[in-house]
């Protein structure tokens, strides 16, 4: 909780500074970037810096918590903090980099607000940022200990053992280990961070959700080949074109130990995946520990896409869909030649009003977030309650659906 002292001038100060967060946010990227340019080398993800998501994800999370703090000091937003540890243990971030952080996100506050950042209220703000580090330090540290790992040894090289074309944009990676090291099991949903120096030399992560159970041996992902748009000014993904171009069966990878908060719980309720396009990786992962462990849950696997030639991973969720003894699969197609007589294709945006959901089911949600935006507010239309649905946005979380 904030100080006697810090609380009154928060909440004076809270409109002004939220008014404010999305420019602080960017001048403090600017800034911390301009002062420690190696920050970009291996654990920032510059195409997030870029088109300004990551400025966005960090004013967005930096307000929610501290309107937590004024508002409902009791009920702090646990899967805010959580979801952003994930994500930076699975990039190596070390404690010591916090303080980098404060320095460079001060200055930024100063620099918007001018004068009106008395000493008051400079030690307030300095007050919420590390209640929040300092949550979020404890929590990696608890990650880091659960896998036996830390800050530099989160990484692992393995070796590509298959190249799969699923469709046009997508390409599966099957990778082995090249040692006899402990390989950390992942879990239902989880990710790795793939770290590859691009052709100008520079480091660059990006995450990638695990599609199969492992195996001890191996590990699984695809990855979407992101095309860019040359009138907007937006390139094309240049770890996505790395790795569909250049990266071959034979060739070394860098991957971290798997992580990730969206996790499937294993329970006897029935389950809920919804997915549009790309968004499909993580339920197929999740598909296949129900598989691996012998599952006889009720499972309702939706999942929407452009056409069935964009459909990527349809073999293997078939085949998981036809192993599970209670399992079904519908899909919705744009593509106007998608459908067919089969009750379980239709034609155009989904709609979960067009299947019969089981009851007290738990629903998990991936794909673009104005997909999960229209299918979570489809499901409360329903009735189904909000913590009943969990949600996993590939880059930065923009939408912050769980806080609001």
């Amino acid at each position: 909780m904030l100080s006697d002292t810090s609380l009154p001038v928060v909440k004076a100060t809270l409109p002004v500074v939220g008014e404010n967060i999305g420019e602080i946010a960017s001048r403090f990227y600017a800034h911390m970037f301009q002062e420690h340019p190696e920050l970009l080398d291996g654990l920032f993800n510059r195409g997030n810096q870029a088109d300004g998501r990551q400025q966005q994800a960090l004013a967005g999370s930096v307000a929610a918590f501290a309107g937590f703090l004024v508002n409902d000091p009791t009920h702090l937003p646990d899967h805010l903090l959580s979801r952003i540890s994930h994500k930076h243990v699975s990039l190596g971030l070390a404690p010591d980099q916090y303080q980098v952080v404060h320095d460079n996100l001060m200055w930024a506050i100063v620099d918007v607000l001018g004068d009106a950042v008395t000493p008051e209220v400079a030690a307030a703000w300095d007050e919420v940022y590390w209640l929040m580090a300092n949550m979020l330090i404890n929590k990696e540290r608890g990650l880091y200990d659960a896998v036996r790992l830390g800050p530099e040894t989160i990484w692992r090289t393995w070796r590509v053992a298959e190249k799969i074309q699923e469709t046009d944009d997508v390409v599966s990676f099957v990778v082995e280990r090249i040692d006899e090291r402990e390989v950390k099991p992942s879990l239902p949903g989880q990710y790795v961070t793939s770290r590859m120096e691009m052709p100008d030399g520079v480091l660059q992560p990006r995450q990638y959700s695990l599609t199969q159970a492992d195996d001890g041996r191996h590990r699984r992902f695809a990855v979407k080949r992101v095309r860019g748009d040359a009138a907007a000014g937006a390139p094309d993904g240049e770890m996505s074109t790395l790795l569909h171009d250049h990266v071959n069966v034979g060739d070394e990878v860098t991957l971290s130990a798997p992580f990730g908060d969206v996790v499937l719980e294993y329970t006897d309720r029935p389950l809920v995946l919804a997915s549009a396009g790309i968004g499909i990786t993580p339920m197929a992962g999740m598909l296949s520990h129900l598989v691996k462990s012998g599952s006889q849950r009720k499972v309702c696997f939706l999942h929407a896409d452009d056409s069935p030639g964009s459909f990527a991973l349809r073999n293997q969720v078939t085949a998981d869909i036809a192993t599970l003894p209670d399992a079904a699969l519908n899909v919705w197609f744009l593509d106007a030649d998608g459908g067919a007589a089969d009750p379980t294709m239709h034609r155009g945006f989904m709609n979960v009003r067009d299947v019969e959901l089981p009851s007290d089911a738990e629903y998990y949600l991936c794909g673009p977030v104005a997909f999960m935006q229209s299918v979570r507010s489809a499901l409360i239309g329903l009735g189904v309650p909000a913590k009943d649905i969990q949600y996993e946005v590939f880059g930065p979380d923009l939408w912050l659906a769980d806080y609001q």
